[in-house]
């Protein structure tokens, strides 16, 4: 827990509208395997982790709802009965999202007053959209008793990103960011939305993260394009998803599709049997097995589904050449973000070191690192 970051969210919602605020915590999230699958019906593999966004929240003294971005120095003022997205209205169709997509479940929402910040990256693909969501519908189903579930809510987050956001996202990052446990990893099936919780012994190992600190404008156009190509597959095949399709029959069928969908529907099902073999490995213990996984992962996504970079694939080819790093993989919906990297501990300050040097003579940039501890999911923290 960030207590200097918690504090300070605390004290400046009482400096600007002198009350008593409720204080919530919403994490990101990582996803140590199964990337892209989500919006397939297929298996993903994510953790809450101990960085993400925090919130203040109260009621209005006036008809005038107010939000402030502290991490942005911005500041956005609406009426709860007149919400619509904003043009390139960025974190403000997040939170105007959630409270038109609360009030379509038939709730109502008092003017309220929100302020929030975090010590997660934005744009490093760790899902501080979702965790942000999950912190506001969190903040007003307690602050309000709406009386939601934690499965309703994720949902209502889902679908601000899909109505006021515009991308039509998967169900991972709010699951993850809600449901997240200690120490443990969730093999979620997002077509039941039941998950296995895998306890994980990380031995003498850890995550590292590194952010490339670039976001190409891609990203969102090339996420729903991907998902359009998923979905032609499954109505060629007239299945429901690409869960229901195995490799062999994926084969078969060859000839209904294009080579371009072909290709990034064979990554789709592979990755679904890499995210239940990295399972097993973690049941068995055997994470040399898991850092293969994540190396085969990040090989499908770079050079089948195409939703890599240059900066991603330099970072994992720097890491399989590391003999303490077992595996590997870009992170997140693609075109920038982090790499997620399984290290030993002891080789930690050596191998950033070496991959701050490196990264800087090939892209004249800086890097960033993060370790990361798995945590519990969205929270009132006082």
């Amino acid at each position: 827990m960030n207590s200097t970051l918690k504090h300070t969210i605390r004290s400046r919602f009482k400096s600007e509208f002198k009350t008593e605020p409720m204080l919530i915590f919403s994490p990101g999230r990582i996803n140590l395997i199964g990337e892209h699958t989500d919006y397939n019906n297929g298996f993903v593999f994510p953790a809450a982790i101990d960085k993400g966004m925090y919130l203040a929240i109260g009621t209005s003294d006036s008809n005038i709802s107010k939000v402030v971005a502290l991490d942005m120095n911005d500041s956005h003022e609406f009426i709860v009965n007149d919400l619509q997205p904003i043009k390139d209205g960025g974190w403000k169709n997040y939170i105007l999202g959630v409270i038109a997509e609360i009030k379509n479940t038939g709730n109502n929402i008092a003017p309220i007053n929100i302020v929030f910040g975090g010590d997660i990256p934005i744009g490093a693909g760790l899902s501080s959209s979702a965790a942000l969501e999950n912190a506001v519908v969190f903040g007003l189903n307690e602050w309000f008793q709406l009386g939601l579930t934690k499965t309703q809510m994720i949902h209502i987050s889902q679908k601000a990103e899909h109505h006021f956001v515009g991308v039509n996202c998967g169900i991972m990052d709010q699951y993850a960011s809600m449901f997240g446990e200690k120490n443990v990893v969730l093999l979620l099936d997002c077509q039941t939305l039941k998950a296995i919780p895998y306890k994980i012994n990380f031995k003498n190992l850890e995550f590292l993260l590194i952010n490339t600190k670039v976001s190409h404008s891609l990203a969102n156009s090339a996420y729903n394009e991907r998902r359009h190509s998923c979905e032609r597959v499954s109505r060629a095949l007239k299945k429901e998803s690409l869960r229901a399709i195995s490799k062999k029959e994926l084969l078969a069928k060859k000839s209904l599709i294009t080579t371009s969908d072909f290709v990034k529907a064979s990554y789709v099902i592979a990755e679904n049997e890499r995210v239940k073999a990295a399972s097993q490995a973690i049941a068995d213990s055997h994470l040399e097995q898991l850092g293969q996984l994540l190396f085969q992962s990040h090989e499908g996504l770079s050079k089948h589904y195409n939703v890599s970079c240059d900066e991603l694939d330099f970072l994992v080819d720097q890491a399989k050449k590391h003999p303490k790093v077992i595996g590997a993989r870009m992170m997140g919906g693609g075109f920038g973000g982090c790499t997620l990297n399984l290290i030993q501990s002891t080789a930690v300050e050596n191998f950033k070191q070496m991959i701050a040097v490196a990264y800087r003579k090939k892209f004249n940039l800086e890097c960033e690192f993060y370790s990361v501890h798995l945590s519990e999911g969205t929270r009132i923290i006082s």
